[in-house]
């Protein structure tokens, strides 16, 4: 996770962005967090992977939307309940690929002989609904990259 966060840090460094990290080290220090993006008048909220923040997806997209910020995300599931954009590796796919190589264990091969495997399918989604609710252009030439567009 540090990783991905100095990467981000990185791009939004080349880009002129100032980023703020807020960490929440559970489910009830979320209303504490979107309290003080709100209150530094924040421009976009960006989840990183967690388990417990996929969890908590329904309720950050709420706290989001409550405050118009638009949401960016690795996941698709928070594009479908409201968050405005996500780009990140199709859960769906990544699923698929382990229950292959739970088969593969099953029938005998060792865990240790099997590659490591990456993730080889990425997908853009993008709510435009919520786009138009916090007042958001979404370019044409962006949409016409998504995989999937919520209207």
């Amino acid at each position: 996770m540090n990783d991905m966060m100095q990467q981000t840090e990185t791009a939004g460094l080349a880009l002129g962005l100032h980023l703020r990290s807020v960490a929440v080290q559970g489910p009830n220090e979320l209303d504490g967090a979107f309290s003080t993006i709100g209150a530094e008048r924040t421009d976009a909220v960006m989840v990183f992977p967690s388990p417990m923040l996929f969890n908590e997806r329904t309720r950050i997209v709420d706290l989001a939307r409550k405050i118009r910020l638009p949401l960016i995300s690795m996941s698709k599931e928070f594009v479908k309940l409201g968050g405005l954009m996500s780009y990140g590796a199709d859960i769906t796919d990544f699923i698929r690929r382990g229950a292959i190589y739970v088969d593969k264990i099953l029938k005998g091969a060792k865990p240790a002989d099997l590659p490591v495997e990456q993730p080889t399918k990425f997908e853009l989604s993008i709510n435009l609904k919520t786009a138009r609710e916090i007042g958001i252009d979404i370019p044409a030439t962006l949409l016409a990259r998504a995989d999937e567009v919520i209207e």
